[in-house]
């Protein structure tokens, strides 16, 4: 259920929860439904991440000098976290050595949920009035909507330059609109 008061921490904490719930769906969820319950999760960490990189680490590296390093931290645990859920989803559900992989992905993300309640949301409460937290969510919400549905960690080849490119400058165009919705 979306909020329209909610701020942006309470937006991305609703969403932890949610990734939470689809990593325990999955421990259970019979063959077909297994299938489904991933896609959902490869989407909403794909979208979740990305509204992340595009709107709350930018506003968290304004706040303070001690910041930098804290998102730093943070976009490695996201890199990794990437290409971990690439190579899942290039398996698939079925795949031996999926459930592995999977737990070592769960264990990451949340871990990773759990350093951005800990150490990000704090200095956002601290540092940004209610309304731009409000202010911040509409975006992190807008950003999701354009976001692409799986991760992307990079493009290592021409070729794949030449296939992602038109796409990604669609992208990269609604990124700088955002970001230029943030500034105002």
């Amino acid at each position: 259920m979306v909020e329209n008061n909610e701020d942006v921490i309470e937006l991305l904490q609703r969403q932890h929860r949610e990734i939470r719930e689809l990593f325990t769906q999955l421990q259970t969820a019979e063959d077909g439904q297994r299938r489904k319950v991933f896609r959902r999760l490869v989407r909403l960490l794909a979208a979740h991440e990305t509204a992340e990189e595009e709107v709350v680490h930018p506003e968290i590296r304004d706040l303070e000098p001690a910041a930098e390093s804290v998102v730093e931290a943070r976009l490695g645990e996201e890199h990794r976290a990437k290409e971990l859920l690439t190579t899942l989803e290039k398996m698939g559900p079925d795949a031996d050595g999926f459930d592995t992989l999977l737990v070592q992905l769960r264990d990451d993300v949340l871990a990773h949920a759990e350093h951005e309640e800990r150490e990000e949301f704090p200095m956002l409460r601290a540092h940004r009035p209610p309304e731009r937290l409000r202010a911040m969510a509409a975006t992190v919400r807008l950003a999701e909507a354009v976001a692409p549905t799986r991760p992307h960690p990079g493009t290592e080849s021409a070729k794949a330059n030449l296939l992602l490119g038109p796409p990604a400058a669609i992208i990269d165009r609604a990124r700088d609109a955002i970001r230029a919705a943030l500034r105002k």
